[in-house]
């Protein structure tokens, strides 16, 4: 039997390090500030995932979903501004192809972060959700 076959016990799963990989394929390591130079005494101790959070973010790292996050907002509150004066037909492509970044957004920031699709009875809610 593969290890991979093996259902009690799946294939680990590492998202940190799957989400640096990604970014290091983008660039996102290249030329940061401090590269080079040791860190800090405190980055060794405590919560090593809330060290990595602290440093993640002070190189300026977003990660793609919560880029994602703000498309899709400013999208919402561009097609509620239009929601009276567009065309259906239109409003409806629009809110289809908001609705395929919700779904990729879904899938990739935590669980607890998810959201339902856009509509044309929901937009004005979703305002609110997308904030």
């Amino acid at each position: 039997m593969r290890m991979s076959d093996d259902k009690l016990n799946p294939p680990y799963n590492d998202l940190i390090g799957d989400i640096l990989k990604e970014y290091t394929k983008k660039g996102g390591m290249d030329n940061l500030a401090g590269q080079g130079k040791p860190l800090p005494q405190e980055y060794f101790s405590g919560d090593t995932f809330q060290h990595f959070q602290r440093i993640a973010k002070d190189a300026g790292y977003k990660p793609h979903w919560l880029k994602l996050q703000h498309d899709i907002r400013d999208e919402v509150i561009a097609i509620a501004a239009i929601h009276a004066t567009d065309t259906a037909k239109v409003l409806e492509s629009r809110i289809e192809k908001l609705n395929e970044k919700v779904f990729e957004y879904n899938k990739s920031c935590p669980a607890p972060m998810q959201k339902g699709s856009v509509s044309v009875s929901n937009i004005e809610a979703a305002i609110d959700w997308w904030k």
